[in-house]
């Protein structure tokens, strides 16, 4: 009877831990590093509308002597995959050479689970053919950040977070499949998802692509509203940098965008202009500095319709100006 109980525990022990290590090979293999590194300074211009038709993203091209000393400091152009529907394959391909010479890195602002696409999978079926056409003209894809999809699931489908999950990893799978070499991340917005969902929003995720085998996030990127951290009392910068520090100790880069909120609030007031924008993102800059917060990636973007023009650096209130002020302040200062 001792003999048996003996064999039937040493059994038991022995399940357990091939279970303990082939759990631990799953998870390992979905944080594994990706051997691409992430940009430090990615820079977003205003994306196209219906009057500008990608004015300030062309500019960077057609006027490149406008905005040498801000290129140095730039690791990675982002532009939203959609946007560049406003070219021609003529003019992507030369643009797309001129990015290579300079050594800068293409990322794209993609949709994970839209209304459009009802799924991860059809999301990343609809958005593939953009994907296709830019790398077929030379523009080798670093990046794709992820536009919301767990706020998207929330607001507009009305599922669970863990439909979210669900459809989310299935559209990184995916991404994963078809671009291996590609970084994908995500983007959500604070304080409209608390930091409290978002940490339980990032450990589901990356739990799940554990279990399929797929690498986990490539970084996870944060739009922060901060004009709500005044106007309504909700959120603040010191909870920005709690989640730094968890995604960074669970091997996830953090990604900031540095922005200026409340810019249509402004012009309606007759206040608004380009000027608001760089005043915008310096204060952003010094905020977080103030509570010790350091991202492992800054991302200077603007959805907002503003700055007017990308070039000249050295105009008081250009795109290229905002970045140029910002990268040597905050993420490469001379000294």
């Amino acid at each position: 009877m001792i003999h048996l109980c003996r064999f039937l525990y040493l059994n038991a022990l022995a399940a357990l831990v091939l279970c303990f290590v082939c759990n631990s090979s799953t998870v390992a293999h979905a944080q594994q590093a990706s051997a691409n590194p992430i940009a430090r300074y990615v820079i977003g211009p205003p994306n196209s509308d219906k009057t500008n038709h990608g004015l300030c993203f062309r500019e960077l091209f057609e006027h490149p002597d406008d905005w040498k000393q801000t290129r140095s400091l730039t690791d990675a152009l982002l532009y939203a995959d959609w946007s560049f529907q406003e070219f021609s394959d003529a003019e992507l391909t030369a643009w797309f050479a001129q990015m290579h010479q300079w050594n800068i890195k293409l990322e794209l602002e993609v949709g994970g689970i839209k209304p459009w696409g009802r799924s991860g999978e059809g999301t990343f079926t609809k958005q593939k053919p953009r994907w296709d056409r830019l790398e077929r003209l030379g523009g080798n894809i670093h990046a794709v950040a992820m536009d919301e999809p767990l706020c998207s699931v929330r607001r507009d489908f009305h599922k669970p977070d863990e439909w979210a999950v669900e459809e989310t990893s299935n559209f990184i799978a995916l991404a994963r499949k078809n671009f291996p070499e590609m970084l994908v991340g995500d983007i959500e917005p604070y304080p409209y998802l608390p930091l409290a969902e978002q940490i339980k929003w990032i450990t589901a995720l990356q739990k799940r692509l554990a279990e399929k085998h797929v690498r986990g996030l490539d970084f996870y990127r944060v739009d922060v509203d901060w004009l709500t951290f005044d106007v309504r009392n909700k959120g603040s910068w010191n909870e920005v940098k709690k989640l730094q520090l968890f995604c960074q100790s669970v091997k996830v880069p953090f990604s900031l965008i540095y922005w200026s909120p409340g810019m249509d609030f402004f012009k309606r007031r007759g206040i608004g202009d380009d000027s608001t924008w760089l005043t915008g993102v310096m204060s952003q800059g010094y905020a977080y500095a103030s509570v010790g917060g350091k991202p492992d990636q800054y991302v200077l973007e603007s959805w907002v319709n503003a700055p007017a023009h990308s070039v000249p650096e050295t105009a008081d209130y250009t795109f290229c100006r905002s970045v140029l002020d910002f990268g040597r302040k905050f993420v490469k200062p001379a000294n």
